[in-house]
């Protein structure tokens, strides 16, 4: 009876034994085929040009295709539903918003179908950038001022688009503050709120700085005002919503990366230093500035940090904003 007890113990001992042991072969061998990079955003997007870029760049360092898996939808819920209930292998991993898709998401929906903090492990940050608000160029508003002028005298306040969670709250923020009561429009495809606006059916929309900054120089739109707490040094004549008189509106969301929870440290590690590499090169500082974007390298405990930080901030924008969950 005793050996057997002995028995016992040495199997139990031996499988926890092998864990590690297996994760360390399986992060030795990584990767020895493609990895899957899950896009919450449409073809064509501002987040889709971020994510093609680093994406690139990552196959180049790896020596492995890195295919690109755009699942737009639900503000960006349906690829973060993905990537989390992927296997934890290093193989599918998401460049997201996580200030958005991850932080914000709590608040702005009643019931997700993951959990922002226990089904990721992150891995870095990449980049900052700013949210902003924009008109048809053809428009008579040149001004937040005026723009908030402008909806007041149209039925109801008329009516504005998003695709995101930052780009609603952001202009959620902006009609509280006014006194407002603009009609939000949530559009899964970024090109049919461009086509939208320059077709006059809605008033302003609300995007990443990134997309909008294309459209801005080819004069289809004009950007109104940042969201962030400082002026985008692409665009340094545009002013921020706080120096617009909307004091102390402040939304700067980050880009992180994320792999399922529980994919091995050993291959967190090592895709945090390809993309810390990525990032820090002049090559993509020059394409990060040209998309009016800043550089932000990190680590895991950065990410970490900021998760936590921004989850709870958008709880008080949220409030602010008044905005009831989905």
């Amino acid at each position: 009876m005793q050996s057997f007890k002995h028995a016992v113990v040495f199997a139990s001992n031996l499988v926890v034994a092998t864990v590690p042991i297996a994760a360390m072969a399986q992060s030795q061998d990584y990767p020895n085929r493609e990895i899957h990079s899950i896009c919450n955003f449409a073809v064509g997007s501002g987040a889709d040009i971020l994510v093609r870029w680093y994406s690139d760049r990552l196959s180049r360092l790896s020596g492995r295709p890195v295919i690109v898996d755009n699942r737009p939808g639900a503000q960006g819920n349906i690829a973060t539903d993905l990537t989390a209930k992927s296997k934890p292998d290093g193989y599918t991993l998401m460049i997201t918003p996580g200030s958005s898709t991850l932080a914000a998401a709590p608040h702005l929906f009643r019931k997700l179908p993951f959990d922002p903090v226990k089904d990721f492990t992150p891995v870095t940050t990449v980049a900052k950038l700013s949210f902003a608000l924009a008109v048809n160029a053809s428009s008579p508003v040149n001004t937040i001022a005026e723009l908030r002028d402008y909806l007041k005298k149209k039925s109801g306040d008329g009516a504005y688009g998003t695709g995101s969670n930052t780009g609603q709250v952001a202009a959620e923020l902006f009609k509280e503050m006014s006194g407002l009561k603009t009609q939000n429009v949530n559009y899964k495809v970024t090109g049919d709120a461009l086509r939208d606006v320059l077709g006059g059916q809605l008033d302003f929309i609300s995007y990443d700085i990134t997309f909008l900054s294309g459209q801005h120089r080819g004069g289809k739109l004009r950007v109104l005002a940042m969201t962030s707490s400082s002026r985008v040094s692409a665009f340094p004549d545009i002013p921020t919503l706080a120096e617009s008189g909307y004091p102390g509106f402040d939304l700067t969301p980050w880009w992180g990366v994320v792999v399922p929870a529980g994919t091995p440290r050993p291959i967190v590690e090592r895709l945090a230093s390809w993309f810390n590499e990525i990032t820090n090169s002049e090559e993509t500082k020059k394409f990060l500035s040209n998309v009016a974007t800043d550089a932000f390298p990190g680590n895991a405990e950065l990410m970490t940090k900021l998760i936590r930080q921004d989850t709870e901030a958008w709880g008080r924008f949220v409030k602010l904003g008044k905005i009831e969950p989905e």
